[in-house]
């Protein structure tokens, strides 16, 4: 096998993480997180605080953020057996019908009444695929005033203890504006108010994208052949504001540095010859070694999971071999791995 095939197999992504590295809580600083450095060229690694963040961006970069909002999309609901159901919004169908997970799955047949408090119940519509159903809810009032209510933020499942009243807050980013999310866009959680005004008072441009992140971008790859793999769709945007931005930056060497890997996904889903384009669409892209990243000339990120498409993206962009190495040199040194750990930035 030529070592181009070993890109392309789930198993050469894979890496052995002790347990205590993946991160249960925030630190409650949002940026005391430790940030690691690669640089593409050089293939040097640096090991600083993510405060320092400010020290690599300089006058005219453009720093696109995903502005996405987390919603409390996680319900706990009773049967009129006294069965207890969990459910979990995923997307969106209008806006009191939604593609969501259930468990237990064979308890909520097409049909099946769910009561979530005084105000809101709701009932299966159909069978959706994997498992998921279309629910309709009967919210008394607005769904979103009774989501805020009653709904817990979905924490991600290596998270392994409760959500708690502080994650509403934490695992949100300071700039989420739009409902849509299921999960943060992690590498946003290190920005505070402070260090984004900072730099812009440096003259680095700040725009926005959005990516409702759903269960599809953390789902495991399960071929062996990472290109049978077939990502779930999710809604994104691009505002004709952001595409002037970044196409004025691009026509003048300017930086174009993405944060998180899903306002990666967002901007190559719209890119045109490395241009931007705008607009709203469903994307379902997938970004591995081989593929070319178009638009940004820089990333900050997280450490992602083993054998995730998300590794696979951060790998297309960086390398894959520097990436493997800077992994390796992470757990050596003890970096928080996951939604609520490290960052690193790849230059």
């Amino acid at each position: 096998m030529i070592k181009d095939d070993l890109y392309f197999l789930k198993s050469s992504y894979h890496y052995d993480l002790p347990e205590d590295l993946i991160a249960q809580y925030p630190l409650n600083d949002r940026s005391a997180s430790r940030l690691m450095v690669l640089s593409r060229e050089t293939e040097q690694i640096d090991h600083l605080q993510f405060s320092d963040i400010t020290k690599f961006l300089k006058a005219g970069d453009v720093l696109v953020l995903n502005s996405t909002k987390v919603i409390p999309a996680r319900l706990i609901g009773l049967k009129d057996t006294g069965a207890r159901i969990e459910v979990l919004l995923l997307s969106p169908k209008t806006d009191n019908i939604w593609v969501c997970l259930v468990k237990p799955g064979k308890r909520m047949k097409v049909g099946s009444k769910v009561v979530f408090s005084e105000t809101l119940y709701a009932v299966v519509n159909d069978l959706a695929e994997e498992g998921s159903r279309i629910i309709e809810f009967f919210p008394k009032n607005d769904l979103w005033e009774e989501l805020n209510e009653i709904g817990n933020i979905p924490l991600p499942p290596y998270i392994t203890r409760q959500a708690e009243d502080s994650d509403k807050d934490r695992y949100q980013t300071v700039y989420a504006k739009e409902n849509g999310s299921v999960a943060a866009p992690t590498a946003g959680l290190h920005f505070t108010n402070e260090i984004l005004e900072s730099l812009k008072s440096m003259g680095v441009v700040i725009t926005e994208v959005q990516l409702n992140v759903g269960l599809g971008t953390f789902r495991p790859v399960q071929m062996e052949n990472i290109l049978d793999h077939q990502m779930h769709e999710e809604l994104c945007h691009v505002s004709e504001t952001t595409a002037d931005i970044v196409n004025q930056a691009k026509k003048e060497n300017r930086r174009i540095i993405a944060v998180g890997t899903t306002t990666v996904r967002t901007l190559e889903s719209f890119s045109d010859n490395s241009f931007l384009t705008h607009g709203t669409k469903w994307t379902n892209i997938f970004i591995y070694p081989g593929k070319k990243v178009t638009i940004i000339d820089a990333l900050i990120t997280n450490f992602h999971m083993p054998e995730s498409t998300l590794l696979m993206l951060v790998s297309a962009f960086a390398g894959y071999d520097f990436i493997m190495k800077a992994y390796q040199t992470a757990i050596q040194e003890q970096y928080r791995f996951f939604s609520y750990g490290d960052a690193m930035l790849i230059l």
